[in-house]
C-alpha cells in the first residue's frame, strides 16, 4: 500500500515530481503517481483527496504552478500532512505558485519546499514517516552521511587540484 500520494496538475511537473519519486524509491518507500487538474476535473480531484486516506497515505506530496491550488485543496481535505511544490512558472518565475502555497489560511496548513523542490518535498514527507519508522529514519542517517561524505570528497579534490584546475 502507498504511503505518499505524489500529485500534479498537469505533466509539464513531471521533471520535478520525478525528483521525488526517485528520492522516495531510492529509501524504498511506497508511493502513488498522480496527474490531476484540481480546476479542470474538480470531481476526479475531491475523490482523490477524499479517498486518499483509506487509501493508505500518510502525507502527500502535491505540485503546482501558477494558481497552485492543488496543495491547498489537498489539505483542506486531506487530515494528515500535505507538502507543496511550487513550480517554476514563466511568468513570475514561481513565486505566484510559491505564494499560493505558502499563504494558506489558518487551520490548513501546507508545508511548502522550495520552487521545483521535488526532492526535499520526498525527504520531508520521508523524515516525517520516519518518527514511527525506525528502519527508515536510519536509512534517512545513512543518506545525510553520504551528502556529507560527497561534501568531502569534493573538498578533497579541490586540496589536490587546487581551484583553477577543479573543473578540468
Amino acid at each position: 500500500m502507498a504511503k505518499v500520494g505524489i500529485v500534479m496538475g498537469s505533466d509539464s511537473d513531471m521533471p520535478v515530481m520525478a525528483k521525488a519519486a526517485d528520492v522516495l524509491e531510492q529509501l524504498g518507500i511506497e508511493f502513488e503517481m498522480t496527474i490531476i487538474s484540481a480546476h479542470r476535473e474538480p470531481d476526479v480531484f475531491f475523490e482523490y483527496a477524499k479517498s486518499a486516506e483509506e487509501r493508505g497515505f500518510k502525507v502527500i506530496i502535491a505540485g503546482a504552478g501558477m494558481a497552485a491550488h492543488l496543495p491547498g485543496m489537498c489539505a483542506a481535505i486531506f487530515p494528515m500532512p500535505v507538502i507543496g511544490v511550487p513550480m517554476h512558472t514563466t511568468s513570475l518565475g514561481g513565486r505566484d505558485s510559491l505564494y499560493s502555497i505558502v499563504q494558506m489560511p489558518s487551520g490548513i496548513p501546507v508545508a511548502t519546499v522550495a520552487i521545483n523542490g521535488g526532492a526535499n518535498a520526498a525527504l520531508l514527507a520521508a523524515k516525517i514517516l520516519a518518527v514511527s519508522d525506525g528502519g527508515l529514519l536510519q536509512k534517512l542517517k545513512d543518506y545525510s552521511r553520504e551528502l556529507k561524505e560527497q561534501v568531502q570528497a569534493k573538498d578533497a579534490k579541490l586540496k589536490e587540484a587546487g581551484y583553477k584546475n577543479y573543473t578540468k
